[in-house]
Formats: C-alpha cells, sequence, structure tokens
C-alpha cells in the first residue's frame, strides 16, 4: 500500500470539523501533497500508541519522584516543602512513588519512570507554547501549521483497519479561556492534509451518538446529511483556496468516516457495552471513562488514541493554589483506570505491540518559575514565603528542569527507573536529561519510524522530530 492509498478520518460533525479546519488552514495551504523523503529504518516494537496527557503541569514530587515529605503547618517556609505526600512502595523495589497512585503502583514492574524529562526553554513558560511543542515536536510559531504527533503516525503508517479511525483524541477540552484556536492550533494534520486530523471526542459517554450507524438513520436520510456538508465544506477556505490534494483530502475523510458508520467497528465507541463490573473500575471522571474507551478502540484497531485530563486555567492540574488538594483529586480520578487500562491490554495480549506514554507539558515547583535558580512571585495569587493556609501547600509554579514521563507496553523495558534529581531544590536533573525531541525519537522508534523521516513541504524539508536531530534512548527498550 502506497503513501497515498492511506487514510483516515477526522470528525465530521459540522462544528468540529469546521473549527479545526478553521484553525488550520492558512498555515496548511500548501502547494503539493507532501512528500516522505525516508522511511522507517528499524524493526517496530509497537503497532499503535496510547498517550495519557497530564494537561496543566503535573507536579513530579507530587506523583512519581517524591522528595521528602513535609506535612502542613502554619508557619513553615514554603522553600522547605518539597513533597506534600508520603512516599509508598510499587512493585518494583528501587521505584517509589507518591501516596495516591497505590494502583499505579502495583503496575509498575510492566513499565519505565522517567524522571528527567526537561521541557524547552521557550523564553515563556506557558500552556499553550509548550503543549504545541509536546504535540508538534515544533516550538511556535511556526510558517506553516505543524501536524500533531498522531497525524504523523497516521500519514507515516496508515490504518490498522481500514474501517478504524487512525487518529482519536478523546475528552479534548475545546475551550481554553474561550478561545477554541489555542487547542486547535497543535491538535491538527496541519500540512499532512485533513484526513490525518484527529477525532476528536468530548465526551466518552457520547461517543457512540459520533458514530451513529448508517442502519439507524437510513441510508436516504445519510446521504442528503452527506450532500448537506459537501456544500458547507465548499464555502471553506481549505477548498476555495487550497491545492487539489487539499480538497482530496477531505473528501477521503468523509468516505473513511462513511466506512467507519457502516462497520461493526462502530460499536467500540459505545461504553454501554462495556460488562457493568469493568465500567465501574474506570467510571472516575471523564479521563477514566477515556481510558476505556481507549482500551476499546485500540482492540479495534486504531492508530493513536490520546486521552487528555483537559486543561482549564487554576483547575485540575494546574495547581497554582490549592496545589496538595488538586493533586490528591487529580490521583483520585487518574489512579485506577491508568492501572486498569494496562491490566486489561495486557490480558488481551496487547500490551506488548501498544506503546502507552503518560507525559504532562512540564513540571512543577513550590517557588521556582522558569530557569532553574530564577525565583520569581506568581503574581496572579502572589504566593508568600511562608505558609498560612491550606492553599499555599503543594507545588505551584511551572518547572522545566525535571519532570516526568511513564511509558508501558511496545517493547519498553518492564520495572525500570531512568534518570535521577537531585533530592534537595530546585530538584533539577543531574543525570540522563531527556529532551522533548529525544522523546519524540523514542516513541517513533517503538513505532519503526526514523526520527530523521522527514516530509517535503513546499521544497522545504519537515522532519518528525526537530531538525531530525531526535535520539531514541534505546536503554528503554529490552
Amino acid at each position: 500500500m502506497t503513501l497515498e492509498e492511506r487514510f483516515v478520518s477526522t470528525q465530521i460533525s459540522r462544528r468540529g470539523f469546521m473549527g479545526a479546519t478553521a484553525a488550520a488552514t492558512l498555515g496548511a495551504l500548501v502547494g503539493r501533497e507532501p512528500e516522505i523523503v525516508r522511511a522507517a529504518e528499524q524493526a517496530a516494537t509497537a503497532d499503535a500508541v496510547i498517550v495519557l496527557w497530564m494537561a496543566g503541569g503535573m507536579a513530579q514530587t507530587e506523583t512519581f519522584d517524591p522528595k521528602k515529605y513535609t506535612p502542613f503547618e502554619s508557619g513553615v517556609k514554603v522553600d522547605r516543602v518539597l513533597s506534600t505526600f508520603p512516599t509508598i512502595d510499587t512493585a518494583v523495589d528501587h521505584i517509589k512513588f507518591t501516596q495516591g497512585l497505590e494502583r499505579i503502583a502495583r503496575v509498575i514492574d510492566r513499565g519505565t519512570v522517567i524522571r528527567t524529562f526537561n521541557a524547552a526553554d521557550l523564553g515563556f513558560i506557558l500552556h499553550s507554547r509548550h503543549q504545541y511543542h509536546w504535540h508538534t515536536g515544533y516550538i511556535p510559531p511556526q510558517p506553516m501549521a505543524m501536524p500533531h504527533l498522531g497525524a504523523v503516525v497516521s500519514k507515516t503508517l496508515g490504518p490498522k483497519n481500514p474501517t478504524v479511525l487512525a487518529f482519536i483524541s478523546i475528552v479534548l477540552n475545546l475551550v481554553i479561556c474561550g478561545d477554541i484556536l489555542a487547542v486547535k492550533a497543535f491538535h491538527t494534520a496541519g500540512f499532512l492534509g485533513a484526513e490525518h486530523g484527529p477525532f476528536l471526542i468530548t465526551n466518552p459517554l457520547d461517543a457512540a451518538s459520533s458514530v451513529r450507524p448508517v442502519k439507524e438513520l437510513g441510508d436516504a436520510r445519510f446521504q442528503s446529511r452527506r450532500q448537506l456538508f459537501e456544500k458547507l465544506l465548499a464555502q471553506e477556505p481549505v477548498y476555495r483556496y487550497g491545492a487539489d490534494f487539499q480538497r482530496e483530502s477531505l473528501v477521503r475523510s468523509l468516505d473513511s468516516a462513511d466506512r467507519l458508520l457502516r462497520s461493526p467497528s462502530a460499536k467500540a465507541f459505545d461504553l454501554s457495552l462495556e460488562p457493568k463490573e469493568k465500567f465501574d473500575v474506570y467510571n472516575t471522571g471523564r479521563f477514566g471513562q477515556g481510558c476505556l474507551l481507549a482500551r476499546r478502540l485500540i482492540e479495534a484497531g486504531a492508530r493513536y488514541v490520546e486521552v487528555t485530563t483537559e486543561y482549564i486555567p487554576f483547575l485540575f492540574w494546574d495547581t497554582h493554589e490549592n496545589g496538595h488538594e488538586r493533586a490528591a483529586t487529580m490521583k483520585q480520578q487518574i489512579d485506577a483506570p491508568i492501572a486498569q487500562l494496562i491490566l486489561d491490554l495486557e490480558e488481551r495480549g496487547l500490551l506488548d505491540r501498544t506503546l502507552i506514554v503518560l507525559a504532562s507539558e512540564f513540571g512543577r515547583d513550590a517557588i521556582t518559575e522558569g530557569k532553574v535558580g530564577k525565583e520569581v512571585k506568581d503574581q496572579a495569587i502572589n504566593m508568600p514565603d511562608v505558609m498560612s493556609e491550606p492553599r499555599h501547600y503543594g507545588m505551584h509554579r511551572h518547572f522545566t528542569a525535571a519532570g516526568c514521563v511513564l511509558m508501558f507496553g511496545g517493547g519498553i523495558k518492564r520495572g525500570t527507573l531512568y534518570g535521577k534529581t537531585a533530592d534537595e531544590r530546585p530538584c533539577t536533573t543531574i543525570e540522563n536529561p531527556v529532551l522533548t525531541e529525544h522523546l519524540h525519537a523514542t516513541m517513533y522508534h517503538a513505532l519503526g519510524i526514523a526520527p530523521d523521516t522527514a516530509y517535503v513541504v513546499e521544497k522545504r524539508p519537515v522532519y518528525v522530530t526537530r531538525d531530525g536531530k531526535g535520539v531514541p534512548i534505546t536503554e528503554l527498550f529490552g
């Protein structure tokens, strides 16, 4: 099968599809279909990916890199606080987590903990910039719309199952401070064409309605909707100003969506078909439900699935205040479903070929904002030097010098700890730093994609890792 014959779908609802197109159109209007100039050179150890995205900046010392525990006490200096949760044992003697992650702790013997992810120094430590960088491999702004990792995987490898969408994003919060474009900027296929963009699901419990079978609508009604949608597309800038391949890519995305709606694979989106006792384990909220949906989609043949805890300022992992309380709440949301996802994939014989990556845009620290050694007051909440109330307790400020990534399956070593951070503030990386391009190269390596694989766009090579210089961490495989 040639690259031109490989295709997947994107969101087919009018609002979702038009939003994605509007966000990516101007930067994606290239003249011809990008050509791949270097293909994979190594044997793949995985053929599918699940990314569990801890949006908002997951505090590493509150989760998978415990430091000295300091209980809350009024009058304690903030700079004494390293971890606000006690340390717990895991299934691996030399790996410790923090309290509240007991279930993931019991399955870490199936995976690897990276403690030294170093987010890029972008001048400004902003969620939108760092999320864009992590998801595309490129630092914004860029002269063109850069494709999401999932779109690159879709374009380069094609679908595993021709009736299942290759790239699916679950529980994506579509509005950040009222700005839908902030999310859409990095969650598109960019110059690769609409057919490789994400199918967006904001509510896992309602996912089945997004792929309602044709037989429920009737052929006549379904064709009428298809014709109406094509008329709407004709008004889009990509149709009016784009190249032939871009228009053809939109049509192919509709065709592949049609195939899904006519296929038994659509049942994978219906969580009501899951046994109640299994559903209840995952049912910790939309993220947990999303993990269950991800498992069902991987079983059905999806290539790349992302599940996010969402990002809303000062909520979820964005722990600028009430850090301890918010981290405790987030652990309740992620612990059981992530552990169960690992166990379920293992039980079904899918873990060995499915790479699971838990990551976040950057870490957090109680007092350090920005570069190591640079201390800046958090003006948003005017954090004091001394704790006087519980809202001061926790990890608050953005921190790029260390962060945690968990990897399971897909050829990754089991029960492994990689990288080391200092035990004293600012708990920076002291051994084996992992940059974004090298993490991406490691993920691509598992899929059999060389890090210097490139697509030629308007005579310019655009590599799958930044400048093609990502180096896979081969020590993580075994």
